[in-house]
């Protein structure tokens, strides 16, 4: 492994030799390429500056003239000139060398921006809802010092230590959880065996440089761009970089990339580039160019924008009433403004949801997902649609044979003895995916070894494209096995021209299924000498190969679809094999390949406007890139969806950041981990629907509390601002301030109460919410209003109650309106968690205990306090009594209010009563399998022979949300199409043709279907995706499909022998006859289309 002669040229006496002194390195670290040393890089202060490097320096080390620079050419410089350029040997760099070139270089790891503590703290205060309160703490500091009397320090005081208070709770709530998140994925942290010093040792895969040798063996992760050096070749699974399942083959001296995995040997290699620097980090570059502003932020804005305008026009009422036809003093009017500015601003609305949202994400941790960004939470809730990678998301990344479609091409044999033979040709001690795939179909892989002697084996290698055993039995007869690419096998066979023709007609359905083949055959050595060339050789049979689905995938698609998610396949992969994983996995075949919407280099194609309906009704793309999938994503935002992205490699990275939500799955790399807004710890996507579901228990509680919100805004408003106008009333600033920092002490509970999460796609509809809350506040000020009249103007209490007046006390009264407002503020709470009746839902146990705490410090208060600053003297228990009696009775029609407004504001709430009566069914599941049913016979009309462009146009007529959806995207119309699903006993091309005239005919299901230029864009988006589809599916099934579809003709007889469909489940499968059929139309196909369905074979 050591260079004899590169040992001569570096030896210690040799002054070009990378020194152990500093001073000898930075002679030649002067000169350094920028590959190595960014231009912006500047040294620790503990390293001497370095000067930039010559541009003469600079173009002698791209050529190579110069030893101590490294060039442009390290990925195919012969080895010797890797080890010049890097100046290192084969025994690898010394702990100082290392650290020198540590600093030049950075760490082995992609960028991550790190925010300031002390800027992240003042952010909580940096906002609309904090300016304004900031605002209200100047005003009482600077401006309420008329009438001879000093500033209000004690309202200055208070308005200061709730901004710290809810600030300090934000932090600190986002710290833990961030901790928690940077706890895990610290664990999940890359390792790498590193020569240094001489010895091998294990360390943090951050600390490599250029010029480290370090070990690769089975499972390990690629921690740097690599060159291997001398050894037995290494196999190589790049599918995190590639998206292609099948390992690749690295013999010494060629690159290995940063990301990949080794499946089989075990090698040294040397360091050639890291970090930002490596093929993984320029892939991930996309990642830094897109900037999301979020979707929670924005609603943040406008929640807060509808409270600072409804609280400026309650202040431009009340200067120009008090001032101007009052005639009052101008320190009254000042602390009347104090009392809507602070009681009328949700100080505490960041507070609280960011509080929400850092318990949520604890939960969402304990279920396997951990949060990077908390205000994903919140989109998840929303998310509408679920794009997905393929290898190693929705499949295993692991090959398995189909044993069922095994083909049998020899008289004298099985499937079984096909089986046993490729495992003959296996090993069975690495972790080659097609050996792993062969011997895991034996009861035992060391079956594949029982009752034979290995004699030699002839591993894959790229010239013959096949493994081979030679091997003896028990009676000493001696016999060898091949398996690999069919038309290297087909060569070997004796009986090549009777078996050709057909063996190509099953490489074609295979490869039309999306199935890789490998041929399998074996001769006798009947001189029993292993370097014989044996008998002839007998082709058994062809073993199809597939990537299988995870086995909770088709039920997390499918518990997707219940929540109204519906799940696309984004795929580097072939078309074939990506229809094919979607008819396993029930997602459905309308699938196109990229360049639909893309040109061949990446541009996009003419009219790309239109192609955000293709996008929006496809199961899937196949053959994409990663600025391919960045696309999909954003056409898919512009057609306003909250979109989600799972993926584990670097080519889902970009797709991953632009993605309303990014998902990484387990095992996923560093790129994708970054990029993503939550990382999974455990495999497979079952873990999303806990994590949708739990972000939408989440999201309801956001939303409960800004409906409260509101609420509190408007009686505040509305309420003081009467009472002030009316009667004069002033109420104290100080007051309202210990209302709110009561209310906000209470409020911050609702982060663990209990609520249900909803069923389909949670939104804000911020509409809805703010007329909610404007009904439910209006509500609770007229309460107030009515209640300061009979105790003002009356002596209805006196009377009935036989209680003292107040009536002359304005401090009294001050004390009374104090209690009856923090009740029945705190008491809205439990009205706004709850859909129906707030008796018949139990709340939370912290929520109930904090209201019942904060509730009888305010009653303690009303009672005892004798605070002239405030202006607030005890009213005592007799009036206590009375405004809790007072607050109950008109509790009581909260909840109708509530009721009502959510009926009269939601057209479906009427609907469930009225027309779809799903409240009353008899059904079980209020006919949930039947909606489903009807869902399935919609989205898989593209199966089954119709045209999903029209089929989904009554959607697109539906005006779109300028804030997001809440519907499932291709909600299907309540007509023939619902029938279907009550009639699934019909044959498949009855049901076929059904559905296929509902979507053809639009006119007959109303007057609802889009029409005119809408119609004809859609059909011009749908030609031009068929167009495309032709072009790359040559077989012949693929042909009749694209033409029928362009033709408008009934393409279910083509469909019925390939297209499963959960909804036709059970139903008479096609006849042998009729199966054979079929494949005998794959004999008709060109040679362009055999050429091209070669490509699914092993190679």
């Amino acid at each position: 492994m050591e260079d004899p002669e590169l040992e001569a040229n570096t030896s210690p006496e040799d002054p070009n030799t990378l020194g152990p002194t500093d001073v000898e390195y930075e002679q030649h670290a002067a000169a350094r390429d920028e590959t190595y040393a960014p231009s912006d890089f500047t040294p620790a202060p503990s390293a001497p500056a370095l000067p930039p490097a010559s541009p003469k320096a600079k173009a002698e080390g791209e050529n190579g003239e110069d030893g101590g620079v490294p060039g442009d050419d390290l990925e195919s410089a012969p080895m010797e000139e890797v080890f010049q350029k890097l100046r290192c040997t084969p025994k690898g760099l010394t702990t100082q060398e290392a650290n020198i070139r540590l600093e030049l270089v950075g760490p082995n790891k992609l960028e991550e921006h790190k925010e300031s503590l002390i800027l992240k703290f003042l952010g909580f205060m940096w906002n609309p809802l904090s300016w304004v309160m900031e605002l209200a703490a100047l005003m009482a500091l600077v401006l309420d010092n008329g009438g001879g009397l000093p500033p209000d320090w004690q309202d200055f005081v208070g308005i200061v230590c709730l901004l710290v208070i809810n600030s300090t709770v934000s932090y600190i709530e986002e710290q833990n959880a961030g901790q928690a998140a940077a706890a895990l994925m610290q664990a999940l942290a890359p390792k790498a065996k590193i020569l240094r010093d001489g010895a091998y040792k294990e360390d943090d895969a951050t600390i490599l440089v250029p010029g480290d040798i370090i070990t690769v063996k089975l499972g390990d992760i690629i921690p740097a761009d690599c060159r291997l050096l001398e050894g037995d070749p290494l196999s190589v699974d790049q599918s995190a970089l590639t998206g292609e399942s099948v390992a690749v083959t690295k013999k010494a001296g060629d690159e290995v990339f940063s990301g990949s995995v080794c499946k089989q040997g075990e090698l040294e290699a040397v360091v050639i580039a890291t970090g930002v620097h490596t093929f993984f980090g320029k892939a991930a570059h996309l990642v830094d160019t897109t900037q999301n502003v979020g979707h929670f932020q924005k609603v943040l804005t406008q929640i807060g924008n509808f409270c600072i305008i409804t609280i400026a026009v309650g202040l431009v009422i009340e200067m120009i009433v008090i001032y101007a036809v009052q005639k009052r003093k101008y320190r009254q009017g000042i602390e009347n403004m104090l009392v809507l500015l602070i009681g009328g601003i949700p100080i505490a609305m960041p507070t609280v949801l960011s509080v929400t949202m850092a318990v949520g994400s604890h939960g969402l941790a304990k279920q396997g997902a951990i949060v990077k960004r908390m205000t994903a939470i919140e989109e998840m809730a929303g998310m509408d649609i679920l794009c997905s990678d393929k290898t190693g998301t929705l499949t295993l990344n692991r090959l398995t044979v189909d044993k069922s479609i095994i083909e049998v091409l020899s008289k004298t044999a099985d499937k079984e003895l096909i089986l046993l033979t490729a495992a003959y040709a296996s090993r069975i001690e690495n972790q080659d995916a097609i050996d792993l795939a062969i011997t895991n179909m034996l009861g035992d892989p060391k079956e594949a070894r029982d009752g034979i002697e290995e004699v030699h084996f002839l591993p894959f290698n790229p010239t013959d494209k096949r493994t081979a055993m030679t091997y003896t039995t028990a009676d000493g007869k001696m016999h060898r096995a091949t398996k690999g690419a069919p038309e290297q096998i087909l060569e070997l066979a004796a009986n090549k021209n009777e078996i050709e023709k057909k063996v190509h007609e099953i490489i074609e359905r295979f490869a039309d299924r999306g199935l890789r083949s490998l041929g399998v055959a074996s001769q006798d050595v009947p001189d029993g000498v292993k370097e014989s060339e044996g008998g002839p050789w007998e082709f058994l049979g062809l073993v199809p190969l597939f990537d299988p689905p995870r086995h909770d995938t088709a039920d997390t698609v499918k518990r997707a679809l219940e929540l109204g998610v519906h799940v696309k396949m984004i795929t580097g992969d072939q078309l074939a094999i990506a229809k094919e994983t979607g008819r396993r996995l029930g997602m459905g075949t309308n699938m196109y390949p990229s360049s639909v919407l893309f040109g061949k280099g990446g541009n996009e194609a003419p009219e790309s406007t239109e192609d955000g309906e293709l996008v929006e009704h496809a199961d899937g793309f196949a053959g994409v890139f990663p600025e391919h999938k960045f696309n999909i994503v954003k056409k898919l935002q512009d057609r306003k969806h909250i979109c989600g992205m799972t993926g584990d490699g670097v080519n889902d990275a970009p797709a991953l950041k632009k993605a309303d939500i990014g998902i990484a799955v387990a095992d996923a790399t560093d790129a994708a981990r970054n990029a993503a807004d939550i990382v999974l710890t455990q495999p497979g996507l079952s873990v999303i629907i806990s994590a949708i579901l739990t972000s939408r228990c989440i999201f309801q509680r956001m939303k409960n509390y800004t409906i409260y919100a509101v609420s509190i805004t408007i009686r505040i408003v509305l309420g003081f601002m009467l009472m002030a106008l009316i009667w004069k009333f002033d109420f104290s600033p100080f007051m309202i301030l210990i209302i709110a920092i009561l209310n906000d002490g209470t409020i911050m509970t609702i982060a663990k109460d209990i609520v249900t999460p909803s069923l389909t796609p949670d939104s804000w509809k911020l509409k809805e919410l703010f007329i909610q809350g404007s009904c439910l506040g209006g509500y609770m000020a007229m309460m107030t209003v009515v209640f300061y009249f009979l105790m003002h103007e009356t002596v209805f209490f006196e009377t009935h109650f036989k209680v003292r007046s107040v009536k002359n006390s304005r401090y009294e009264e001050t004390a009374v309106i104090y209690l009856q407002v923090s009740v029945i503020s705190q008491a809205l709470i439990f009205v706004c968690r709850s859909k129906s009746w707030s008796f018949l839902e139990r709340p939370g146990f912290f929520l109930v205990v904090a209201f019942a705490i904060a509730q009888l410090i305010a009653t303690i208060i009303a009672v005892y306090a004798n605070w002239p600053f405030a202006r607030i003297r005890g009213c005592g228990w007799g009036w206590a009594g009375i405004t809790w009696l007072y607050n109950i009775v008109w509790y009581l029609p909260l909840d109708a209010i509530k009721i009502i407004c959510r009926y009269l504001l939601t057209g479906d709430a009427w609907g469930l009563l009225t027309e779809q009566k799903v409240a009353f069914s008899r059904q079980s599941n209020y006919g949930q399998q039947a909606r489903q049913a009807q869902w399935v016979a919609f989205s898989r009309a593209d199966g089954l022979g119709g045209d999903p462009s029209t089929a989904h146009r009554q959607s697109l007529a539906k005006p779109r949300s300028s804030v997001r959806k809440s519907h499932v995207p291709f909600k299907p119309t309540p007509t023939g199409i619902y029938n279907i699903a009550h009639n699934v006993g019909h044959n498949v091309g009855n049901i076929a043709r059904e559905i296929t005239r509902e979507l053809t005919h639009p006119q007959q299901r109303g007057s609802r279907a889009v029409t005119g230029k809408g119609r004809e864009a859609a059909d011009k988006a749908r030609r031009r995706a068929e167009l495309a589809r032709l072009r790359e599916t040559h077989t012949l099934k693929g042909h009749l499909e694209s033409v029928s579809r362009l033709k408008g003709l009934d393409g279910s007889a083509a469909d019925n022998f390939y297209t499963f469909n959960p909804l036709f489940r059970g139903l008479p499968q096609p006849s042998q006859d009729a199966s054979q059929a079929n494949n005998a139309g794959a004999e008709s196909s060109d040679a362009g289309g055999r050429s091209e369905n070669r490509r699914y074979s092993i190679s």
